[in-house]
């Protein structure tokens, strides 16, 4: 599902924040990315959704190669893959709904799939309730919970999350590790960067530790 051989990210100051990374994950698995802050984990986040490029190395997710990917088919890659990002990034004049509607317009779907699907995953999350509510009048777990709701609402066959659960409180971090769990004992693949070591070592799934942008 996801490979990574000899991977290489160096920036423009020749800043190296990938060294030879090379792991695999494999289809409906879940699994953590740990590590100390600026040891590379956001950065192998943006390699995968194709936010950036490798310098050196392969990256192949479900078969296709990235490096060789056209600008154009990337909007069309990005629809397989939902991110949930640790600061929401919601739109804050625009309803819980329409939040969650926005991958959903953005590839065309007629209104009433859009209705279905929106409140279906605002039910998957516990927010049903909330649907015409700002973001703004939620809670900082429940706004978590709306970002979330946004990135499955497409159905991705895989679940990014970059530091889901640095804001809240350890309870609200373990209700939305258990989400994620849900989505991947329905076959989505589930990549977590987290520093939440105590939480991620109650459960059940494998590391890939980064150390100065080497796999430790």
């Amino acid at each position: 599902m996801i490979n990574f051989t000899d991977v290489y990210k160096r920036y423009p100051n020749n800043y190296e924040a990938l060294s030879g990374l090379s792991f695999q994950l494999d289809e409906g698995e879940m699994a953590f990315l740990t590590g100390h802050s600026g040891a590379g984990k956001s950065t192998l986040l943006k390699l995968i959704a194709l936010i950036e490029r490798s310098s050196h190395g392969q990256v192949l997710v479900s078969n296709q190669n990235l490096s060789s990917l056209p600008k154009r088919k990337i909007p069309f890659y990005r629809r397989q893959i939902g991110i949930v990002f640790q600061d929401h990034n919601l739109l804050h004049d625009r309803t819980v709904f329409d939040n969650v509607a926005l991958p959903l317009v953005i590839a065309g779907e007629n209104h009433r799939e859009i209705g279905r699907r929106v409140r279906a995953a605002l039910d998957k999350v516990g927010l049903l309730s909330k649907e015409r509510s700002l973001p703004i009048a939620l809670s900082g777990g429940e706004q978590q919970r709306v970002g979330i709701a946004r990135a499955v609402v497409n159905r991705p066959p895989i679940l990014l999350a970059d530091e889901p659960t640095g804001n809240l409180d350890p309870d609200l971090s373990r209700e939305i590790m258990q989400l994620f769990e849900q989505f991947n004992q329905v076959g989505v693949t589930v990549f977590v960067a987290t520093h939440d070591i105590d939480l991620i070592q109650t459960m059940p799934y494998r590391q890939v530790i980064l150390k100065q942008g080497r796999l430790a």
